[in-house]
């Protein structure tokens, strides 16, 4: 029997799957607790001790280890611009399926008590951006006079007007500051040019990645890491919408990914379906990937209960108790499993709200304004509504008993919203989709047809 071997080593469990090649289909799944601290290939043997307890080894062929990873934990970047909101949109485009999550945005000319936060949040990574092409230079040669100032040693991407590369990288270079170049993030005027920005991003993290302890080890084993896990994902959702050469795909896709630091929303659409509705600001992409930092289920427990206050708890249960004390336990214990009926109820409460406001800050918006005394409706980022699918991952749905109840928090409850009116649901149930995402670059064929398969309808 021939059989692929796909891993994606998380930061908080190794997950191993083992695709039959010959039969197409799914032989095995098994996990291990991530052991990034020590020696990741200790949690990488402990998986495949437990697939070969399965699963008869003696027989099997193995065709080929591919291995997607975010287990040296996810780059934390800032990012630095001129206005506001153009500078939050771009960086959170550049950084799409790169491995990074966006700490903070800083605006017009960095001041010493930016330089100071900045040094306090202890980024990876910054992003520094200003200018269109032919357009304005003060501010981006200001911050980079500026970024000169800071004590620690963080990689900048300069991704700005290229009229004043040679000027920065001479600032660069006296001071002493890891840099590289890359083109404008921002051309034109609403206009994107995200992609080599987030390829620089990306093979950044990707030596993170190596750079966990026991990697290198791992790596003689598996030839190489192909992608960052939220690469691996992106990747899996645009084959399902897509599809292959032999094989039709499904349309516009949504995935809802609840984590326990995170909650990630993937969507595979055009972002704007209506003729009808005028667009403003900046066009979001066909693939758009948001990571909600303070939406998690268990290292985010604390920063998801400030963020909504206990009135979104109550919404679900009117006479919730202990609600913060709830929320601290899981922050403090993040690997924790709960086997009482109350704590189950509190665990869906926690992913439904992490569904709904992680689906509210990914979709885009609506607004009526007038035009030449006509009223207008304006739609700025992306429109949802028409979305055929929706896919849910995270153990609190794999695992849950009421997937559908937290998933139904996403659907479009106001006349204004742009949120999904009316999709079907799926979970992934074997947990795959980042294992599919890697496969896919091998065989797609193979990759959609065990996608399809494994995914379950649940309403």
């Amino acid at each position: 029997m021939n059989a692929y071997i796909l891993i994606d080593f998380g930061s908080t469990y190794t997950k191993l799957t083992l695709i039959d090649a010959d039969n197409r289909c799914l032989l095995a799944t098994t996990n291990a607790n991530t052991t990034v601290d020590t020696n990741i290939k200790i949690g990488y043997e402990n998986a495949l001790k437990k697939m070969k307890e399965k699963i008869d080894f003696s027989q099997i062929n193995i065709l080929d280890i591919l291995a997607c990873s975010s287990a040296a934990g996810g780059l934390k970047m800032v990012a630095i611009g001129i206005t506001p909101n153009y500078t939050v949109e771009a960086a959170k485009k550049s950084i799409l399926g790169a491995g990074a999550r966006l700490l903070k945005s800083y605006s017009y000319f960095l001041k010493e008590k930016d330089l100071l936060e900045i040094s306090s949040l202890r980024p990876d990574i910054i992003l520094l951006t200003g200018g269109a092409e032919n357009g304005n230079t003060k501010y981006i040669l200001h911050n980079a006079m500026m970024l000169t100032k800071l004590d620690r040693k963080i990689p900048i991407v300069v991704a700005g007007n290229s009229g004043v590369n040679k000027e920065i990288s001479e600032i660069f270079l006296n001071s002493k500051k890891e840099f590289q170049v890359t083109e404008n993030i921002m051309p034109d005027v609403n206009m994107i040019n995200p992609e080599p920005a987030r390829e620089v991003i990306r093979k950044i993290f990707m030596k993170q990645i190596i750079h966990a302890k026991g990697m290198e080890e791992v790596e003689k084993e598996i030839h190489k890491i192909l992608m960052p896990t939220p690469s691996a994902v992106l990747k899996s959702a645009k084959l399902l919408a897509e599809g292959t050469e032999k094989y039709q795909g499904w349309g516009d896709v949504m995935v809802i990914d609840i984590g326990g630091a995170t909650t990630d929303v993937h969507t595979i659409s055009d972002p704007h379906k209506d003729c009808n509705l005028l667009l403003e600001g900046l066009i979001d992409p066909y693939i758009k990937r948001t990571v909600e930092g303070d939406l998690g289920m268990r290292y985010s427990a604390i920063s998801l209960y400030e963020n909504i206050g206990e009135e979104n708890f109550m919404k679900y249960k009117g006479d919730l108790k202990h609600i913060k004390e709830k929320c601290e336990i899981r922050h403090q214990n993040t690997t924790i499993i709960f086997d009482e009926e109350e704590e189950i109820q509190f665990d869906e409460i926690m992913a439904k709200n992490c569904v709904l406001f992680s689906s509210q800050r990914h979709v885009g918006k609506l607004r009526s304004s007038y035009i030449n005394g006509r009223k207008v409706l304006l739609q700025s980022g992306k429109d949802l509504r028409k979305i055929k699918y929706i896919i849910g991952t995270g153990g609190v749905l794999t695992n849950g008993k009421h997937p559908y109840e937290i998933l139904k928090e996403c659907i479009s409850k106001e006349k204004m919203d742009l949120l999904p009116r009316n999709p079907r649901f799926f979970i992934d149930e074997k947990y795959i989709m980042s294992s599919m995402g890697i496969l896919s670059m091998k065989n797609p064929d193979l990759a959609f047809e065990i996608l399809t398969n494994t995914l379950k309808n649940i309403g």
